[in-house]
């Protein structure tokens, strides 16, 4: 068995003295692992860090063999991510999320969006959008997406400035109104038409993203495999959110 791939570094942990088994969630063969030879030694290392994109070609005598790794770096961010300290959070963050995937099953979609998000991920607030809206994306390839697009309770599409906690739907402004201190808000960032551009959402808006998108995430993914949301994330907000607090002191 042999297939060449891109794919973008999870994670990777020492096997034996020298080698490596490196996690990649690949454009056409999902989240796959395989081992590098020499992956632990200094001069592989720098290319299996989180974030890096690489061009890998998988062998094994069979498919269900861990099988090898033969890699070459073609794009890499560890250099950049390691000196940002919301970045070194996020990535981890979005790496914890991609593993959530089962092995071995393709999302092109997801993958495209991650490569995308790692090549545009200095501007913390930027981040923080892409972010949220990953998680968003996760949910919809899980099983879980929330109906954004329609109020669910008179099916209008504009207008649309809450979320139902338990359903998911998006809720009108006019149909929510009774209810809008038990219904969540949906930022202007995920609506269809929300307008503003870029760095144009207020620090409300972000964390009205991070509550929607973290109670769904908790609810319908984490909690039932028995976990929470990863420290990582956590990190992540915080770090936007003192960032934030200190730009707008300056």
């Amino acid at each position: 068995m042999e297939w060449t791939d891109e794919g973008i570094v999870l994670g990777v942990r020492k096997h034996g003295e020298s080698s490596a088994i490196v996690e990649l969630l690949t454009r056409d063969h999902g989240r796959h692992l395989g081992m590098v030879r020499g992956g632990a030694g200094s001069k592989m290392r720098p290319m299996l860090q989180p974030g890096n994109s690489v061009r890998a070609t998988w062998r094994a005598r069979i498919d269900e063999q861990l099988g090898y790794y033969l890699m070459e770096a073609t794009r890499m961010r560890a250099a950049t991510v390691l000196a940002s300290g919301h970045a070194v959070y996020g990535v981890t963050h979005l790496a914890s999320l991609a593993r959530l995937l089962p092995e071995r099953d393709p999302h092109e979609d997801i993958y495209e969006m991650l490569e995308r998000i790692l090549n545009d991920f200095d501007d913390v607030s930027e981040a923080a959008i892409h972010v949220v809206r990953f998680e968003l994306a996760m949910l919809t390839e899980l099983g879980f997406g929330l109906d954004l697009e329609n109020c669910a309770a008179t099916g209008a599409t504009t207008d649309l400035i809450y979320v139902s906690p338990k359903s998911g739907g998006a809720v009108s402004r006019i149909a929510g109104e009774p209810w809008r201190d038990r219904l969540m808000r949906l930022p202007p960032f995920l609506r269809e038409s929300g307008g503003g551009g870029q760095n144009s959402w207020s620090d409300q808006d972000l964390q009205d993203g991070f509550d929607l998108t973290g109670r769904f995430l908790l609810r319908n993914v984490l909690e039932p495999r028995g976990k929470g949301h990863s420290d990582a994330r956590d990190g992540f907000i915080n770090t936007v959110f003192r960032h934030l607090a200190r730009s707008a002191a300056i």
